[in-house]
Formats: structure tokens, C-alpha cells, sequence
């Protein structure tokens, strides 16, 4: 008897154990379990320890609150210039509603995947190829907004949508590089073009401002030169009034009559020497050794000269 109720008492704390681990339920951090009661939807809990009415609740679904990526395979898509290209791209998303969830939608993650595959589609089936590669932000934005507003029933949160890679058929990529070595070429021959016509309009304008400024300095040179002249001229004539008035004044003087007569006869002997020097012609004055009337004629002159300037 002692033997049978050992075995019994072995059994109960056996039980004890199963039915406490089965109700006993630690919900961790970032997670949600929920529960029906009876194969009906009871409670969902949150992180922490938890106690469930044993064979009454159980936990159904467990999911996690975290945000999940999933990685979208590649698929064959045309454009709207009837090109194939290969797509593939990598969806997030997190749970919002553990409930809907569950009971929502029998696989939520398949679904969404599905529909981001549709969805990518038909946004790349409204763009040429070329903008395929520039619209990258639009067409994750356009998937995400069309992914949000069908999961939204399943409690789900479509967070962002990226595409990875965008692979054309081989054809069409040695066609595209082509493409782009002739726009280079292009590109490179517009420039060259610009720079040489940039050259000749800077050289252009540097022969038009060497002009300029030689004809301002060759307008500044004359203007100089004129001035300079004139000043000159005027220097001449006031040394040359000057002269005059200082012989005039030296004239009226004592001794200076005779002084002027002596001076006249030195410039007329010295001057007609220079004409027998110079040329092989001579003309000799009618009278050459009447030279005192000459000297008495140019003596009247200067004092007749001199008398008004004298008097004035």
C-alpha cells in the first residue's frame, strides 16, 4: 500500500508539473500572445508572467511587435516601353493589432508578399526604363502606400519598401551603354565647342581693349604733345619779348647806340661768311663797302622799333 501510494503521489506532483507549465505563460519583451478560451478569441497579453486556466486557455498565436524585413524575390516586370527587367526589393513591416492579425488573415506575411509583387508591377508598367532607375523613391513610395492601405484590415503596418536591384536583359544594357558613350561623346564636343567659342570671344575682347587703349594712349600722347608745343611756342615768344625789351632798354642807355651799331656790323660780317661758306653761288650787295649805311638803315629800324614800346 505504501508502494501504491508513492506511485500516486508521484503521479499528482507529475500532473502538477504539466499543468502548470501549461499554464503558466512568460510573454517576453516585444511580444504578444493571444489566447482563446475554448477555442474561442479570450484576451491578448503582453510581456510578462502570466497564469492561464489549465485545459480552458491556451496561447494560439505568438507574434512578434518588433519590425520585420522580408526579402522579396526577384520578378520579371514590363515596362511601359515593353522592356523586361528583373526587380527584386525588401519589405518591412511590424504588427500593430495582434488580433487582427490572427485571425485577420491566415498568413499575413505571404499575403503582403504577394501583393508588394503586384503592386511592383504594375507601378514599373507605368514608367519607361530609363526612369526606372531615377523614380526609385517614387515607386517605394507608391508600394508602400498600396500595401498600407490593404493591410491595414490585417493589422499590419507596412513600414517602407526598397528595391535592390533593377537588372535589364543583356541587350538592352549594351544598348543603354551605348547610349551613354554617345552622350559623352556629345557632352564633350558641346563643351570643347563652348570652350573654343568662350576662347575666341576672350580673345576677342582682349584685342578690343587693346585698341582702346591704344588709342587713348596715342590720344593722351597728342594731347601731351600739343601742350608741350604750346607751352614752348609761348616760352619762345616771352624769352623773345623779353630780349626785345632788354635791347630796346640797353638802346636808350648811354653808349648803347653805338654798342647796337657795333653789334649789327659783328652779325652782318659774321653772316655773309657764312653764306660765301655754304653755298658755291654768292650775291654780293651793290654797294659792299657802303657797310656804315647799312648799319645806320638797321639802327633806325630798332630805335623806331623801340620808341613805341618805350612809350607804352
Amino acid at each position: 500500500m505504501e508502494n501504491v501510494a508513492s506511485f500516486v503521489a508521484i503521479g499528482f506532483a507529475i500532473l502538477a508539473v504539466i499543468v502548470i507549465a501549461k499554464t503558466a505563460v512568460v510573454v517576453p519583451q516585444q511580444s504578444a500572445y493571444v489566447i482563446e478560451n475554448l477555442g474561442k478569441y479570450s484576451k491578448t497579453l503582453g510581456a510578462g508572467f502570466h497564469i492561464l486556466i489549465p485545459f480552458i486557455e491556451r496561447a494560439a498565436y505568438k507574434h512578434s511587435l518588433k519590425e520585420l524585413a522580408f526579402d522579396i524575390p526577384e520578378q520579371v516586370c514590363i515596362t511601359r516601353d515593353n522592356v523586361q527587367v528583373g526587380v527584386d526589393g525588401v519589405l518591412y513591416l511590424q504588427v500593430l493589432d495582434p488580433q487582427r492579425a490572427s485571425y485577420g488573415i491566415s498568413d499575413y506575411v505571404f499575403a503582403i508578399s504577394q501583393l508588394a509583387q503586384t503592386t511592383l508591377r504594375s507601378e514599373i508598367g507605368k514608367i519607361d526604363l530609363d526612369r526606372t532607375f531615377e523614380e526609385r523613391a517614387m515607386i517605394n513610395s507608391n508600394v508602400v502606400a498600396e500595401l498600407d492601405k490593404a493591410s491595414d484590415p490585417w493589422g499590419v503596418k507596412v513600414l517602407r519598401y526598397e528595391i535592390k536591384n533593377i537588372n535589364p536583359p543583356n541587350d538592352v544594357l549594351t544598348a543603354m551603354e551605348k547610349q551613354m558613350r554617345a552622350e559623352r561623346e556629345k557632352r564633350a564636343v558641346v563643351l570643347t565647342s563652348e570652350g573654343e567659342r568662350d576662347a575666341k570671344i576672350n580673345e576677342a575682347e582682349g584685342e578690343k581693349q587693346r585698341v582702346i587703349k591704344e588709342s587713348e594712349a596715342a590720344k593722351q600722347q597728342q594731347i601731351n604733345e600739343a601742350e608741350g608745343e604750346a607751352k614752348a611756342i609761348l616760352a619762345i615768344a616771352q624769352a623773345t619779348a623779353e630780349g626785345l625789351r632788354q635791347v630796346a632798354t640797353a638802346v636808350t642807355q648811354d653808349g648803347g647806340d653805338s654798342a647796337m651799331r657795333l653789334r649789327i656790323a659783328e652779325d652782318y660780317v659774321k653772316q655773309f661768311g657764312h653764306l660765301a661758306k655754304e653755298g658755291n653761288t654768292l650775291i654780293v650787295p651793290a654797294n659792299l663797302g657802303d657797310i656804315s649805311s647799312m648799319i645806320a638803315l638797321a639802327t633806325s629800324i630798332i630805335k623806331q622799333d623801340s620808341q613805341p614800346r618805350a612809350a607804352s
